[in-house]
């Protein structure tokens, strides 16, 4: 065992997060990266019955040629020789036709609605959390560990969950559906660790996903090319259109809604002086609705599909509860009120398109995660 590993710190760690006896049988999300099968490591070094699973989640042809995915192809040869190196069984279980119905196939039809779809929170919320603790379950394990980083924490209500001691691989975003009784079964023994020191106890452990690069983009999307995917399963999204001024002039002709995104401002291929940003997306009429920067100021939102964590029943019995709203990966949370399903905002937000997700936090304690919803609408500010 090297030095690092050899400190209790990182074993008890481990212990601490997944919180159940040595022996205690835990299935071990493994999708070939190097953060899943650090997880995997770390469980069975301290103690646990490990068993490895990875979803084969669409075509091993296609999906190896394509650098930085994940669940298909080169991965899963990685993390069966991981799991060959860790000396715990593995099992590759075919989820495609599943995959490609719960996440390719809606993320598709929400281009056609005009939503701008977020499938990485649909596949967590499914086939990964839904599907794959069935499968924990049936394999007599009784918890199931991933590599995400986020904490679970168990609070007076039960277990809560909680954003990542490294701020700048915080996945808690992704995870706003994930329920409560999902919560109960899962673990996250990266959470409380930095990537580096992730990255440097795969080195000393010689895995050979140490400097394997992270998942990039969407992991079904050929180059970062949505509209391919579109293209093809939804050839009619391609159908033209008119791209329409606020204040109602038709501006110029477009080739499909699905090539357009709320706040989208480069290949608009219009012009009246100003910059102009897509504000809205209307597919029944097949219209693209452009306007000044300003029209992307949004004051509230409705959710649907929503999901809460926080200490009330559901979100209904947290009317008027103060939250702070989440609306991009990439942004922090923000100041506003729990009002009917939907959030106020305190100031307004910039660009919210329906169909992302909301993810909502306590500021009482700001790592923690309080549920969220998918974007059905939202009232622009005044």
């Amino acid at each position: 065992m090297t030095a690092v590993l050899a400190h209790d710190r990182l074993i008890d760690a481990t212990r601490e997060a997944v919180g159940l006896p040595a022996g205690t049988r835990v299935l071990a999300a493994m999708s070939g990266g190097v953060d899943s099968t650090v997880t995997a490591a770390l469980l069975a070094r301290a103690g646990y019955d490990v068993v490895g699973v990875t979803l084969q989640l669409y075509d091993h042809g296609a999906a190896i040629q394509k650098k930085g995915a994940c669940c298909a192809g080169q991965d899963i040869h990685d993390a069966r020789q991981a799991a060959e190196a860790l000396g715990v069984p593995h099992y590759v279980l075919d989820y495609e036709s599943r995959f490609r119905e719960a996440v390719i196939e809606e993320f598709a039809d929400a281009y056609l609605r005009g939503e701008t779809p977020i499938p990485c929170v649909r596949c967590n919320q499914t086939v990964k959390f839904h599907d794959l603790l069935d499968v924990a379950r049936d394999l007599g394990a009784a918890a199931m560990a991933t590599g995400h980083y986020v904490r679970r924490k168990d609070g007076p209500g039960g277990p809560q969950l909680h954003r990542a001691i490294d701020p700048a691989r915080d996945q808690s975003y992704f995870l706003f559906a994930t329920t409560r009784a999902q919560l109960a079964d899962l673990r996250f023994p990266l959470g409380g660790l930095q990537k580096p020191e992730v990255r440097r106890v795969a080195a000393e452990l010689g895995l050979g996903v140490a400097d394997k690069p992270d998942s990039q983009d969407i992991c079904f999307v050929p180059e970062g090319r949505y509209t391919t995917i579109i293209d093809k399963l939804r050839p009619h999204g391609a159908e033209p259109g008119e791209i329409v001024h606020l204040d109602g002039r038709v501006l110029g002709r477009h080739e499909g809604v699905t090539r357009y995104t709320i706040g989208q401002r480069r290949g608009l291929n219009v012009a009246v002086g100003d910059p102009l940003f897509v504000v809205r997306i209307d597919a029944d009429a097949r219209q693209v609705i452009v306007g000044p920067r300003e029209a992307l100021l949004t004051r509230s939102l409705t959710l649907k599909e929503t999901n809460w964590l926080g200490d009330e029943p559901d979100l209904a019995a947290a009317e008027g509860r103060a939250v702070l709203a989440r609306v991009r990966s990439t942004r922090e949370p923000v100041a506003g009120r729990i009002a009917g399903a939907g959030v106020v905002f305190d100031t307004p937000e910039e660009g919210v398109a329906p169909g992302q997700a909301c993810a909502l936090y306590d500021p009482a304690d700001t790592t923690r995660v309080l549920g969220g919803g998918f974007i059905e609408a939202t009232v622009q500010a005044e």
